[in-house]
């Protein structure tokens, strides 16, 4: 099994602004759930630290393989879901790794 981690800081002028990225970008990955071949589980969460250095949202995903992980990044609502948000996220960091 892959672990995927992907975490974001959104755009926003204001902190409402931001709130509602935050709250976007957790929907769309969400609403991925079960249209994913391979994606066994997702959970998005939104920071509630507000410290400076911290993200504003956390995906993690456990995928059956790295070949399903691979597929992902290409799967057309995957696609849709990075098209639509693109704007909306300023920052991204990204961990993979083996779980056992």
């Amino acid at each position: 099994m892959i672990r995927h981690i992907v975490m974001w800081r959104v755009a926003g002028e204001s902190l409402e602004q931001r709130r509602q990225a935050r709250e976007r970008v957790k929907e769309a990955f969400e609403a991925l759930r079960g249209r994913i071949p391979g994606l066994q589980q997702i959970e998005v969460g939104i920071d509630l630290s507000a410290v400076d250095y911290a993200c504003d949202v956390v995906l993690v995903a456990d995928f059956e393989s790295q070949q399903a992980l691979d597929d992902y990044t290409t799967h057309p609502e995957h696609l849709r879901v990075r098209q639509e948000l693109g704007a909306l996220r300023i920052t991204r960091h990204q961990v993979d790794y083996q779980r056992r």
